[in-house]
C-alpha cells in the first residue's frame, strides 16, 4: 500500500483591485453637469457668482482641469486599491472646493498639488518605464505637463488665463494618442467582424508626425515671442490635416452600425476640426481665439471623453459598448453645444441665448451619462479598454 500524497488544492487568487474610474468617472460627469452650465449663468449675472468662476479663465480652468483632469485619472490610474482612489478623489474635490470659493488659497493650491503628485506617482511609471517607443511613451510627459500646469493655474495668478492655450495643447496631445489607440483596434475589430480588413490602424508615420507637430507647437506657445503665435498657428493647421487623413483611412462610413465608435468618430473629427480653427485663429490673428477655443473644449474634449466613459463602463459592466443604446445619441447634444459656442461670437444680436442653449445641451449630455454610470455600477469582470502600456 503506498504512502498516500497530499491533495494539491488551488491557491485563491487574490481579489482583483477595483478600477479607478468606477468613482471617478461618475464624479466627472455629475460635476460636468453642473459645473458649466453654473459658470455660464454666473458669467451673465442670473446666479450669484463663486470668486473662482467670476472670469472666463475661471470657467475654463474647471472644465479642463476639474472636469477634463478627473477623466484623464479614471482613465489612466487602471485598477487601484480603494483606499488610495478615494483619497485621491478627496483630494479632487479640495481643490474644487478651493478653487471655487478661494482661488489661490492654500486649500486650492494643496488640493491640485496632491492630487497631481498622488496621479503622476501611478501613472508615470506605467507609461515611461513600459514603452518602448518614443511616441508610446508620449503619455509621460504629458501628464507631467498637465499636473504641473493645473498647479500654476490653480496659485491665482492667472486673472487672464495665459495657461489656457498650453493646457489646451497638452489635453489636445493626449485625446490624439489616447484616442486613437481606442479607436484604431475597436474599428479594425469590427471591420474584422463584417470580413474586412483594415490596413490603416494605428497609423505609425502619421502618429509621429502630429505628435512632433503638437510638441513643437506647446514649446513654441510657451515664448513670450510675437512671431512664436503665427508659427505655432501654422504647426496646428498641419497637426489638423494630418488628423483629418488618419480619421478618413480608418473610413468611420462603415462603422453605421456600431454607435459607440461613431461617438469616438465624431469627437476625433472634432479633434481634426479644432486644430485647424485654432491653428488659423493665431497664424492670422484676425479670428476670435474664444469661439475657435471651444471646438477643441467642447466639441472634441466633451465628445471624446463621453465616448471613452460611456464605452468603457459598459464594457467593463456589460461586455458590452452598445449595450444601452439609448445613451449614444446624447453625443450628439455635445456637438450642438460645440456649434452654438463657435456660432454664438458672430451673433452679437442675441449671444446669450445661444451661450444659455450651448450650456443647457452639454448639462443634457453629461447628466444622461451620469445616470448611466451610477444605474449600471457594479464591479468589472475584466480588463477591457483599459490603455496599453507598450
Amino acid at each position: 500500500m503506498g504512502v498516500p500524497q497530499p491533495i494539491e488544492t488551488e491557491r485563491p487568487r487574490a481579489p482583483r483591485l477595483p478600477f479607478a474610474n468606477a468613482w471617478f468617472f461618475p464624479a466627472a460627469a455629475i460635476y460636468a453637469a453642473a459645473i458649466l452650465p453654473a459658470s455660464v449663468l454666473m458669467m451673465l449675472g442670473l446666479l450669484p457668482t463663486f470668486p473662482g468662476l467670476a472670469t472666463p479663465a475661471g470657467h475654463a480652468h474647471e472644465m479642463l482641469f476639474g472636469f477634463a483632469l478627473a477623466v484623464v485619472a479614471g482613465y489612466l490610474l487602471g485598477p487601484q486599491p480603494q483606499r488610495f482612489t478615494l483619497t485621491l478623489l478627496g483630494c479632487w474635490l479640495v481643490a474644487r472646493l478651493g478653487f471655487l470659493c478661494w482661488p489661490g488659497s492654500w486649500l486650492a493650491i494643496g488640493g491640485s498639488l496632491l492630487f497631481a503628485v498622488g496621479l503622476l506617482w501611478k501613472v508615470v511609471p506605467r507609461f515611461l518605464g513600459a514603452a518602448k517607443k518614443w511616441r508610446n511613451q508620449t503619455v509621460a510627459p504629458v501628464v507631467v505637463g498637465l499636473g504641473l500646469v493645473s498647479l500654476l493655474a490653480s496659485l491665482g495668478l492667472d486673472s487672464s488665463g495665459p495657461w489656457r492655450v498650453p493646457a489646451l495643447l497638452l489635453f489636445a496631445l493626449l485625446l490624439f494618442f489616447m484616442g486613437g489607440r481606442i479607436i484604431a483596434p475597436a474599428v479594425a475589430g469590427h471591420a474584422l467582424s463584417e470580413g474586412r480588413r483594415l490596413d490603416a490602424r494605428v497609423q505609425p508615420h502619421i502618429e509621429g508626425g502630429v505628435l512632433l507637430l503638437l510638441g513643437c507647437a506647446l514649446g513654441l506657445s510657451l515664448l513670450p515671442w510675437a512671431p512664436a503665435e503665427r508659427m505655432v498657428g501654422g504647426l496646428l493647421v498641419g497637426a489638423g490635416a494630418l488628423c483629418t487623413i488618419r480619421l478618413l483611412r480608418w473610413q468611420p462610413w462603415r462603422c453605421r452600425k456600431r454607435p459607440d465608435l461613431l461617438v469616438l468618430l465624431l469627437g476625433y473629427a472634432w479633434l481634426a476640426l479644432g486644430l485647424l480653427l485654432l491653428g488659423i485663429a493665431l497664424g492670422t490673428g484676425k479670428v476670435p481665439l474664444g469661439g475657435m477655443l471651444h471646438a477643441l473644449t467642447v466639441g472634441a474634449l466633451g465628445s471624446l471623453t463621453f465616448g471613452v466613459m460611456a464605452r468603457t463602463h459598459l464594457l467593463y459592466c456589460l461586455r458590452d459598448a452598445n449595450a444601452k443604446p439609448w445613451i449614444h445619441p446624447f453625443a450628439l447634444f455635445i456637438s450642438l453645444a460645440a456649434v452654438a459656442r463657435l456660432l454664438a461670437p458672430a451673433l452679437s444680436a442675441e449671444p446669450q441665448s445661444w451661450l444659455l442653449f450651448a450650456a443647457s445641451c452639454w448639462s443634457l449630455a453629461f447628466a444622461a451619462l451620469a445616470v448611466l454610470l451610477l444605474r449600471t455600477r457594479k464591479p468589472p469582470r475584466r480588463s477591457i479598454g483599459q490603455p496599453h502600456e507598450a
